[in-house]
């Protein structure tokens, strides 16, 4: 697995880092050998960033090193304000559709409207018994592996966090989809434009516009 993690380009403006890490070494536990050494990367305010790699070289621990999940042995860390993750293998509660996007959060109709069409969810609420209301989950209807990916995101997007962490989310949908979900959401048009995104394309061809390439060899 990489022992570094070269910048292979640098951010397009300036700005205040929200994402901070300076000679990072992480491993999985304390009595393991380290798994990302010498880990420095910088990211602005805003920046849309994707992660690439080969399989196997780090990529998906870089994003766990962020969200705390390695054990820090050298260096320090820094993210600024609140972190949402969105893994490949999406998680759906036994409720509706609509309480697994708002999840406790304050209902705001306009906002979770908006989310719904950026995710791309409106075709889908149009075939659904109960639209938004249907039960879905283990005990509802049993929706497809894109269609639990694009709630799964649906559901980080309308927390509306200052940093967002991609894991592949958008592995299960087709190319059309996909690139509606990126100019609606990520892209430097979308819902999350003013935000940190930091992406792990594992689909080749889905890497698409983006501020920062992070390269893990």
């Amino acid at each position: 697995m990489s022992s570094s993690v070269p910048l292979l380009c640098l951010p397009l403006f300036p700005g205040s880092d929200s994402i901070s890490i300076e000679d990072g070494v992480f491993s999985w536990s304390r009595n393991d050998t380290p798994s990302l050494k010498r880990l420095s990367v910088h990211v602005p305010d805003g920046s849309l960033v994707a992660v690439v790699g080969h399989v196997g070289s780090g990529k998906s621990s870089l994003l766990s090193a962020l969200l705390g999940e390695m054990e820090k042995l050298e260096g320090s860390v820094s993210v600024k304000g609140s972190v949402a993750y969105v893994p490949q293998q999406a998680w759906i509660q036994n409720a509706t559709l609509k309480d697994n996007i708002v999840f406790g959060q304050e209902r705001k109709e306009s906002w979770y409207h908006r989310v719904v069409e950026a995710c791309a969810l409106l075709p889908d609420l149009e075939i659904l018994p109960a639209g938004d209301g249907t039960e879905i989950g283990e005990k509802g209807v049993n929706l497809s592996g894109g269609q639990k990916q694009r709630v799964s995101l649906a559901r980080a997007v309308y927390c509306d966090c200052a940093v967002y962490l991609l894991d592949d989310p958008l592995s299960a949908v087709d190319a059309h989809v996909g690139k509606h979900i990126f100019e609606k959401v990520v892209g430097p048009q979308g819902v999350l434009k003013d935000r940190v995104r930091g992406r792990n394309p594992k689909t080749e061809g889905r890497v698409y516009n983006r501020d920062v390439f992070w390269c893990v060899c």
